[in-house]
């Protein structure tokens, strides 16, 4: 998920005791668990691909607070409890400190002092505040050089605005009568003995000189504002999906979360939302990963599928612009709205992706099987045919029927499948392959989104068009049968050089090859148990390059790393060929693999972690600069639930499939009020059983 023409990894954002993010929709909070923000690090308050506030740090009597804990019931607040430092020769304090934070297109933080003493204490509370408006690239790749605010006080109001062009600015105003001056908010406060004082303060942004109205309301309880009413509807529209599994329902419960704060409702779209690709540096919408969330959730909200589509649609590419790599019918990689957009990306939208195209195709029938709106369906069909044109126009450069990429300059991504990084792609020797690059998940994308366009035309009754679909997917599969596979080594070339010469690394991009149904079976049967070896399997997960292969290194961001949106997606493929020797196992070895070390992470999988094998280190490494909450991660369990459970519904066809391969240690699952279109069923799950509820007569259960 890299973005264009970043040099390196993102700076860290580590602080002692660990950073905080909260987030909601295109705002996110990075601090330290104190609360504070830092000068000089990358925490801030984001807003809209920018960083507004650069400094918030609170201190009582001049000290910092102690910090006790940390709690985040939802993603988009915190409770940052702490205490004051002890006085000169105590060993105990009784002063209580609570902030607890609320975000969502602004900021909202009260301060309480809970006096625990018999008798009254006064306390100076000062607040530090501070911003720089430095675009999110400059700030993520540790190159954010120190710009000053303009600064206003306006009665009990701070106003900061961007000095470079005044386009951003913020303003900060609090309760309890605070003295404001630049930078710094004061209050000189009496605490009653067994008492309290408390200060609220909000923090709005501005746009343009207007300023945007935050989600919330001063002194709204926390249940009723716009983030938590928000959740609300979520949970309310999704299925309601429990395990008898305390880890796996932990999860679950934490997937829910944070699919639902990483939604954007975008007001200027009719508000149709998407899923954000990840906190904190990718709060936008990225063509891959939020077509690959849309997928995973789809037993939870259909919706959120057509609404990605519908957006996606709207930014297809109509143009050819080297700068922005735009072609027509390409779907795009990234859209931002920093400050710095012109000179980094080249505009607002880039469209350097490989693999987002066939997947937009992808998803489009798969939302029709699941039962959302034919006439939405309907409505994207031109955008569909209009991406299935960009595959054998711009996709295909050589005229070899595979799908390549290469760089139209040399300021875009060198490398544009989910491997994205530099050196992502590279030979069992370590030596990166050249462009121009045909990854083998791509063409298994493509065999698949012709295979779905050949079902939508089908529900037409276009059978011409169905048939050269279903012949392009066939030829397809042939082609790279012959040309990927590595009989003497038993595993797909995870890409074709420029040359066309096989670049023979074992990685898991194999696995995608799986879940679209292009491996053959009896290619299948030996990458089952090629994925099952200690150099791929490190027991947390499948690695993205095998231990064996020259490059591997497991701290890396995409050569030896977990992924876990790479390991379901390889435990749904290993499913679908369930049929074969060991598949089951390994699916089942594998998911338990990932839940263990969600657990270790708090019931929240990360983007990434480090590939050291499981009798090494236990628990798994985090990556340090890895995104959490991160869409495709926070949807991955769902994708498991839907592959353990065989489900598989196609709405206009009446049908529903339900073959289920439950491992023993979840116990039971259940779905319970699924929506199927006009259908709603409950599913609940066991071993190698299933119960069907709710399903309509006229429909077949298989």
């Amino acid at each position: 998920m890299t973005e264009a023409f970043n040099a390196g990894e993102p700076v860290s954002t580590f602080s002692p005791g660990g950073t905080v993010t909260l987030v909601e929709g295109g705002t996110f909070c990075l601090s330290d668990n104190t609360g504070d923000i830092r000068p000089g690090t990358a925490q801030g308050l984001f807003f809209r691909d920018a960083r507004l506030m650069s400094r918030w740090e609170l201190r009582l009597d001049g000290d910092v607070p102690h910090p006790l804990s940390v709690i985040t019931p939802e993603a988009f607040v915190g409770r940052f409890v702490a205490r004051r430092p002890p006085r000169a020769g105590q060993a105990d304090s009784t002063l209580l400190v609570v902030r607890e934070r609320l975000i969502g297109d602004g900021l909202r933080e009260t301060v309480t002092l809970e006096n625990l003493s018999a008798e009254a204490t006064v306390v100076t509370l000062v607040l530090n505040v501070d911003a720089d408006f430095q675009d999110l690239f400059a700030v993520k790749e540790g190159r954010a050089a120190q710009r000053d605010a303009d600064t206003i006080v306006t009665g009990a109001e701070l106003l900061l605005r961007d000095r470079h062009d005044g386009s951003r600015g913020l303003s900060v105003s609090a309760s309890a009568d605070p003295v404001v001056v630049p930078g710094m908010l004061s209050w000189h406060a009496v605490v009653p003995a067994k008492g309290r004082w408390s200060t609220e303060i909000v923090v709005q942004p501005t746009l343009a000189d207007r300023r945007v109205k935050p989600l919330f309301h001063r002194g709204q309880q926390l249940e009723s504002s716009g983030p938590a009413r928000k959740i609300q509807a979520w949970r309310s529209a999704s299925t309601a999906v429990r395990a008898d599994d305390p880890v796996l329902s932990q999860v679950l419960r934490r997937t829910e979360s944070d699919l639902g704060a990483l939604q954007i409702h975008d007001p200027s779209r009719n508000g149709r939302p998407f899923v954000a690709a990840g906190a904190p540096w990718f709060m936008t919408l990225f063509g891959r990963d939020s077509l690959l969330t849309a997928w995973m959730a789809l037993p939870l909200d259909v919706g959120l599928g057509t609404g990605t589509l519908q957006t996606l649609a709207e930014l297809q590419g109509k143009r050819v612009d080297p700068l922005t790599e735009e072609e027509p019918g390409r779907i795009l990689h990234e859209l931002r709205m920093g400050p710095d957009n012109t000179r980094v990306l080249g505009g607002s939208q880039y469209y350097g992706s490989v693999d987002a195209t066939p997947l937009f195709v992808m998803l489009l029938a798969e939302c029709w099987r699941w039962g959302a709106d034919e006439a939405t369906i309907r409505s994207l069909l031109p955008a569909a045919d209009a991406a299935l044109s960009w595959i054998t126009e711009y996709g295909d450069r050589d005229g070899d029927g595979f799908v390549e990429y290469r760089r139209a300059t040399d300021r875009g991504l060198i490398n544009q499948g989910w491997k994205d990084s530099f050196d992502g792609v590279n030979d069992a020797g370590g030596r990166i392959a050249r462009a121009p690059i045909a990854l083998c998940e791509v063409q298994a994308y493509v065999y698949a989104a012709w295979l779905a366009r050949a079902e939508l035309a089908e529900a037409s009754d276009d059978t011409a068009l169905a048939e050269r679909c279903r012949a392009n997917a066939d030829q397809l599969r042939r082609r790279f049968a012959e040309a990927f596979w590595l009989p003497d080594k038993g595993w797909y070339a995870v890409a074709l050089d420029g040359q066309k010469t096989p670049v023979d690394a074992l990685t898991s991009n194999v696995a995608h090859c799986l879940w679209s149904g292009i491996a053959t079976d009896e290619h299948a049967a030996t990458i089952i148990k090629r994925l099952s070896g200690d150099d791929m399997d490190t027991g947390y997960g499948l690695r993205t390059l095998a231990a064996s292969m020259g490059a591997y290194n497991p701290m890396s961001y995409h050569n030896g790393s977990v992924w876990p949106h790479d390991t379901a997606i390889a435990v749904a493929g290993l499913l679908r060929y369930s049929h074969l020797d060991g598949a089951i196992a390994l699916a089942q070895r594998l998911a338990t693999g990932l839940l263990d070390a969600a657990a270790a992470f708090g019931g929240r999988l990360p983007e990434l972690y480090c590939g050291f094998a499981r009798d090494r280190f236990s628990p798994p490494v985090p990556y340090p600069t890895s995104c959490s909450p991160q869409a495709w991660a926070s949807a991955a369990p769902m994708l498991l639930v839907r592959a353990f459970l065989g489900l598989d519904p196609n709405v206009p066809r009446r049908t529903l499939t339900v073959k289920p391969n439950i491992p023993a240690q979840w116990g039971s699952l259940a779905l319970t009020e699924l929506r199927l279109g006009s259908a709603t069923v409950d599913i609940h799950g066991s071993g190698d059983d299933a119960n069907v509820t709710g399903l309509p007569g006229d429909w077949t259960l298989g």
